[in-house]
């Protein structure tokens, strides 16, 4: 088991990032959050095993169509297990 914690930059607010990290994550099984920050980033805190891990990655390197993904800040830590589900926080 992996946790992730991910700062994803770019055009990433008001194009739906946070709606389709939470289906992508939920689909593959993963439990955590994503949220704006003020900054105009977006974040991803998400444990699971470690190959649908690297999917989620993947998928914020590129985001949802209408979204412009300049850079990842990318740190794995150590698994905690504190999540129940896969949410969107505000």
């Amino acid at each position: 088991m992996k946790r992730v914690h991910i700062i994803i930059s770019g055009y990433v607010q008001g194009v739906c990032f946070r709606y389709f990290t939470k289906i992508k994550a939920r689909n593959l099984g993963l439990k955590g959050f994503v949220r704006n920050i003020p900054n105009g980033d977006v974040e991803v805190v998400a444990e699971g095993n470690d190959k649908e891990i690297d999917e989620l990655v993947e998928f914020c390197r590129k985001g949802p169509v209408l979204s412009c993904v300049a850079n990842l800040k990318i740190e794995y830590e150590e698994f905690k297990g504190e999540f129940n589900d896969f949410t969107v926080k505000s």
